[in-house]
Order: structure tokens, then sequence, then C-alpha cells
């Protein structure tokens, strides 16, 4: 039976919220727009189009592409150059991950966030593939399935912060493990990890 683990990004593998934060209000300032740390965090995990409709619900939907576009290109390059915060001991433990599983990333972000989270830290030998929102237009469940069956995986493992999730993963019908450390709170009986490093055990358990 072909395991694969699959992770979350914001949260899960890092927080890059003050970086996004800092060059997502260089653009918004120049629409009267501004975003706290805190209004950014409480949205991280979610689609784009949620995103942008919660941060400028006054502006109409193109209008909020045509931004949102923007700060979305900015992002991207700016996290390639610089990149976020990683959580605790994330590269010695997805090595370890690596002697036993295929590892996958499935996230909501933009097309290039997740590239540009691999080429800053050169982890693109750590990960098999990868599916985000802004490949496929469609959620976490859909690009979950979708990743499973590419990669022709009988048993997958989502390690994710937030209810979305977890919701996803049970509509994909995999198994979740939560990152407890990370940006919410799952409300539900599932297994769960206050540090990265601690992923390994509990996915023997």
């Amino acid at each position: 039976m072909k395991t694969g683990i699959m992770f979350d990004m914001d949260g899960t593998l890092w927080d890059s919220t003050k970086e996004i934060c800092y060059i997502w209000n260089e653009v918004l300032k120049e629409y009267g727009v501004e975003l706290s740390m805190e209004h950014l965090q409480s949205l991280m995990g979610k689609t784009m189009d949620v995103i942008a409709e919660n941060v400028m619900p006054e502006k109409t939907v193109e209008e909020r592409k045509e931004i949102f576009d923007r700060c979305l290109q900015v992002e991207n390059v700016y996290l390639e150059q610089h990149g976020g915060v990683l959580y605790p001991d994330l590269e010695k433990t997805l090595k370890q991950l690596k002697e036993k599983y295929p590892l996958y990333i499935v996230s909501n972000c933009q097309s290039g966030y997740i590239e540009a989270f691999l080429k800053f830290y050169k982890f693109e030998k750590y990960f098999d593939d990868f599916e985000c929102f802004g490949n496929t237009g469609k959620g976490k469940a859909y690009n979950q399935k979708l990743v499973a069956k590419r990669n022709r995986l009988d048993h997958v493992i989502y390690v994710g912060d937030i209810q979305g999730d977890y919701e996803a993963t049970m509509e994909a019908g995999f198994e979740f493990i939560h990152a407890a450390y990370g940006f919410g709170t799952v409300d539900a009986d599932v297994k769960r990890i206050n540090t990265f490093a601690e992923l390994p055990e509990k996915i023997a358990e």
C-alpha cells in the first residue's frame, strides 16, 4: 500500500503572514486599503477570491481580481527572494519523513506560491508533487484527490491547521492530522501535533 503525506502551507509548513502583509499593503495603499497582520492571519488558508472579498467588500468582483492579481504577482517574486518563517525543525523532519513516505503540498494559494517556497529553501528534493487553487480553480478536497490519483496513492494523510483543512480532508475521504501550532483550531477528535517535529511519531501511531 502506497501512503502519501500531504501538507497545507500557511500555518503548517511556514508563516509568511508578515511578508505577505508588507508586500500586499505596498499595492493596496494605491487603492486606499490597508490590511492588518491580525486580519490577514484570520484569512490564511482561504481561497484567493474569498480573501479578496473579505479585504475589499466595497469593490466589484472585477476590481478585486485586478487588484489581487497585482498583489499575488508581487508576492510570489518577493517570497522567492526573501522566504518566510519556517516552523522549527521543518527541514530535519521533512528529511526524516522522506525516507519512508512520498511528500506533497496541497494549498488554497495562487499559482507560483508553492514554487516560490520550494525555490527559496531548495526544498524541491523533498516533495514529489503539489497542487493549488490557483492552478485548478478548485478547493482542497478536489486537489487532494487529484494529487492522490496522479501519484497512485492508496492512503493519504493530510496535515493542516484550520477547520477548513479538516473538512476538505473528510470530504476527500483521507486521514487528517491537526497542526495545532498553526493559525486555527479544529472542532473534531483528530490526531494533533504541537510541533512539526512530532509528526513522524504521530503518523506511526
